[in-house]
């Protein structure tokens, strides 16, 4: 409104003083009464021209009527009465640190991030019902009561186990049926940090160890298993030898191996003594002479 009310003086003024210098034959008053008024008119135009940045979206508000139609990033031409009202609409983070129940009746501390974006053709819409601080009004009171209401039917194991992400997702969902429809686009509720009861937190380390010293006899009674049997394995193995040899051993080739080995000690240099062995079948022992 200012630049309009610029715009008009300075056109009115160099018309006047354009007229007082053709009425008084004074050509540089002329001429300064036209720069004048050319100057009104270039700000009259640039005042058309609205500039809106990257990642926001204009709001046009004439006389406190709202355009349904947002401006888009880049040149716009607008009216000159219109003020234009630039709403973000980049992707943006609300971080909540609360107090908050489980199912058990336990009190946790926990941070949540909201990841969300303005819906641009939402803008108009959300300027006109809430403003421009629509964060402080309908986001951040929806993310304190959903996030408490999520965690007080989920248990406290929930929030460190893998279920983690189903109450993530929980907690986005019950979010969007609320703020979707008023131009808020939800990307994301992840949970950043978690601090449980003293008292809890013991009973989980405790659990941990145990599960770690359960695994590790689980492991001693694998490796002691495998070990039996490969002993297992290994006594087959020489009991079937056993059995091989003794088929093939008889008494003529275990008489014929003690004539072999009497016949190689009996040349040997060494002193010796020889006894006859009793029985038709007896062989000699062939003691050493020293």
């Amino acid at each position: 409104m200012f630049i309009l009310l610029l715009c008009i003086v300075l056109v009115l003024g160099g018309f006047i003083a354009f007229f007082n210098g053709k009425k008084t034959q004074e050509p540089m008053v002329k001429n300064v009464g036209l720069g004048v008024v050319g100057l009104g008119f270039v700000i009259f135009i640039f005042s058309m021209i609205s500039i809106i940045p990257a990642g926001h979206v204009g709001v046009v508000d004439t006389f406190g009527v709202i355009s349904e139609k947002p401006l888009t990033s880049g040149v716009n031409f607008v009216n000159p009465l219109s003020n234009i009202h630039e709403m973000s609409i980049k992707t943006k983070e609300i971080k909540e640190a609360m107090q908050v129940p489980t199912k058990e009746g336990l009190t946790v501390n926990l941070e949540v991030s909201v990841l969300y974006s303005l819906v641009p053709a939402k803008a108009p819409e959300m300027y006109k019902t809430v403003g421009e601080n629509y964060e402080e009004i309908i986001l951040i009171p929806q993310i304190r009561s959903i996030v408490r209401g999520v965690t007080a039917s989920s248990e406290a194991k929930t929030l460190y186990s893998a279920d983690r992400g189903t109450l993530e997702q929980s907690i986005r969902v019950d979010l969007e049926k609320i703020v979707t429809q008023r131009g808020v686009f939800i990307e994301g509720t992840p949970l950043r940090g978690i601090t449980l009861p003293p008292s809890l937190s013991a009973s989980i380390e405790e659990k941990q160890k145990s599960d770690q010293e359960n695994q590790r006899m689980e492991f001693v009674l694998q490796k002691e298993e495998k070990e039996a049997e490969r002993k297992r394995i290994e006594a087959k193995g020489i009991q079937d030898f056993q059995t091989i040899v003794a088929k093939g051993i008889s008494p003529e080739l275990l008489e014929w191996k003690g004539i072999e080995a009497t016949e190689m000690l009996a040349k040997s240099p060494n002193s010796k003594i020889v006894i006859i062995g009793s029985g038709k079948n007896g062989l000699p022992i062939i003691l050493n002479g020293n």
